[in-house]
C-alpha cells in the first residue's frame, strides 16, 4: 500500500492537530477527538480513514462532552504518523509534519487542511479575513509556517504562554486570506 498520497497527508494534518496514539496489546489505534458541532467534518475525517485503512473498521464514539472521538486501529499508524504511541504525548516527542509531505504541494496543501481545520480557525476582525493555526509545539508551528510560504502565501506566529507555563504559538495568515482559504480548502462545518 502507497501511503504518499493527499488522504495520507490530510490525515497526518488532522492527527497532528486533534490526534491521538495509544497501544492495545495487539494495535495501536489513531482517535481523533471532534467538537459535535462540526459534523460535516467528522463524517470528512471518518471517510479519509476508511478510504486509508480500507481494511480496517472506522468508528465513532459520542461522548457526554458534546465531542465524538473517530478512531481506527492499525499497526501501520505510527510509521505513517512519525511518532510513536508509548513514547509520551505529541508535545513530549516534539512531532513534526514528516518530510515527505513538503516535496509536494498538493501533500502540503491538504496536511494544512487537516491541521487547520483540527486546530485552526477562520474568522473576521473589522471586516478582515483571518487564518488562525494553534499549537503549543514550537516545531510544528515553524513547519506550518514552512508549507505556507511554500505554497506562495505570507504569515506570522506570534506566542505567549499560557496560565499552566506552557508556551502557545499562533500562526496567522491575514493577507490573500479569501484565496488561501480557497487554493487550502478549508472547510471547517
Amino acid at each position: 500500500m502507497e501511503y504518499h498520497n493527499n488522504n495520507t497527508a490530510y490525515i497526518v494534518g488532522v492527527a497532528l492537530g486533534d490526534g491521538n496514539l495509544s497501544k492495545s496489546s495487539r494495535a495501536t489505534r489513531l482517535r481523533i477527538s471532534c467538537d459535535n458541532k462540526y459534523p460535516k467534518l467528522i463524517g470528512k475525517i471518518s471517510s479519509a480513514l476508511s478510504e486509508l485503512f480500507k481494511d480496517n473498521i472506522v468508528s465513532q464514539y459520542h461522548r457526554k462532552d458534546n465531542c465524538t472521538d473517530v478512531y481506527v486501529y492499525s499497526n501501520k499508524l505510527e510509521n505513517i504518523l512519525g511518532w510513536t504511541a508509548t513514547d509520551g504525548s505529541k508535545y513530549m516527542q516534539n512531532v513534526r509534519v514528516p518530510s515527505w509531505v513538503f516535496y509536494n504541494k498538493e501533500f502540503m496543501k491538504n496536511c494544512l487542511r487537516g491541521l487547520i481545520e483540527t486546530d485552526g480557525s477562520v474568522y473576521k476582525d473589522r471586516k478582515y479575513l483571518y487564518v488562525n493555526f494553534t499549537t503549543i509545539n514550537h516545531g510544528l508551528s515553524q513547519d506550518v509556517q514552512i508549507i505556507i510560504s511554500n505554497l506562495g502565501y505570507s504569515s506570522s506566529t506570534q506566542s505567549s504562554v499560557q496560565k499552566n507555563g506552557k508556551r502557545i504559538f499562533v500562526t496567522r495568515v491575514c493577507k490573500n486570506s479569501l484565496r488561501f482559504i480557497k487554493e487550502i480548502g478549508i472547510r471547517k462545518e
